[in-house]
Parts: C-alpha cells; sequence; structure tokens
C-alpha cells in the first residue's frame, strides 16, 4: 500500500509538471501568433504606404511638367528703374534696395505700362515702403510681396495684365 501511494504521488507530480510545461508552450505559441499578427500589420502598413507615395509622386512629376511648360512660356518682361525706399522701423534706419521686372501678358500691355508708369512706380514704393524688415526679410515674405504688388498693379491695368513679379535685386541695409 505504501508504494500504491508512494507512486500515485510520482504520477499527480509528473502530471503537475506536465501541465506546467502544456501551459508554457501554450504561452509560448500565443506570443508567436501575436508577433506574426504585428508583423503583418506592420508590413502592410509599410508596403501600403509606399503605393500612396508613388500615387502622389505621378502629380508631382506632372506639376513639375507644367511648371517648365509656363517657365518657358514666359511673357514680355517690362524691366523698372531700381526702387530704393525706407522700411518701417522701430529701432533703426533701414531700406530696401530692389530692381523689379514684370512679366506680361501680352506685347500690347507694355504700350500701357508705359503711360501709366508714374503710377505704377508710385504704387510700388507705397507698398515696399509699408512693410517691416520681418515681413520681407523670408522667402515666404517676398513671395506675399510679389503677389500684392502683382494684384495692385492688375487693379491698375484695363487692357492687359501682369502674370509675375521678378526681383532682380533685393538688398536690405
Amino acid at each position: 500500500m505504501a508504494e500504491e501511494k508512494e507512486t500515485k504521488e510520482n504520477e499527480e507530480i509528473e502530471e503537475k509538471k506536465g501541465g506546467g510545461s502544456k501551459f508554457l508552450l501554450i504561452i509560448i505559441i500565443v506570443l508567436l501568433l501575436l508577433l506574426l499578427i504585428i508583423g503583418g500589420v506592420v508590413a502592410y502598413f509599410l508596403l501600403s504606404g509606399n503605393d500612396e507615395s508613388q500615387d502622389t509622386q505621378v502629380p508631382q512629376k506632372v506639376e513639375k511638367k507644367k511648371r517648365v511648360k509656363s517657365l518657358t512660356e514666359i511673357g514680355p518682361i517690362y524691366p523698372l528703374d531700381q526702387f530704393i525706399v525706407n522700411l518701417v522701423s522701430t529701432n533703426a534706419d533701414r531700406y530696401l534696395k530692389c530692381k523689379i521686372d514684370l512679366e506680361l501678358d501680352a506685347p500690347e500691355t507694355q504700350q500701357e505700362i508705359d503711360k501709366k508708369l508714374p503710377a505704377i512706380r508710385d504704387l510700388i514704393i507705397r507698398i515696399l515702403s509699408s512693410k517691416t524688415v520681418e515681413e520681407i526679410q523670408t522667402a515666404k515674405g517676398k513671395e506675399k510681396l510679389k503677389e500684392e504688388i502683382k494684384r495692385k498693379i492688375n487693379e491698375i491695368l484695363t487692357t492687359g495684365e501682369v502674370r509675375n513679379v521678378y526681383f532682380t535685386e533685393f538688398v536690405i541695409q
């Protein structure tokens, strides 16, 4: 009888050890499945992300081609004399020295600009002298300035329009 009790205890101990190893095996399998699922999700997002970026790259190439085309089709250029204006400043005297060229939509617009040149120069001087150094120092500020000059000149013109404004010199001191 003592032997039977001893063998039963040994069997129970072995079952507990075997149960523990089964539990450990289940945990390992679950962890491996989670890793596979997470890896699959990450791979999906990485691969689908490349597809989206390729889709967005195609329109960018088309835009670049359009820009190149518009740059090759530059209209007549009307150069203006140099502008030297004082900038708005609280602590020191600052000035801007710049040279501006206007891109026109048609050669006929040059005649209208010739007639209205004093008014256009006055307009540009008023716009430039109303700016602070901080406003026009950055590239974004210069673009805003170009757009404002173009918009105001086009309000004066009746037959043609200014397509673009180019700064061929731009010095702040």
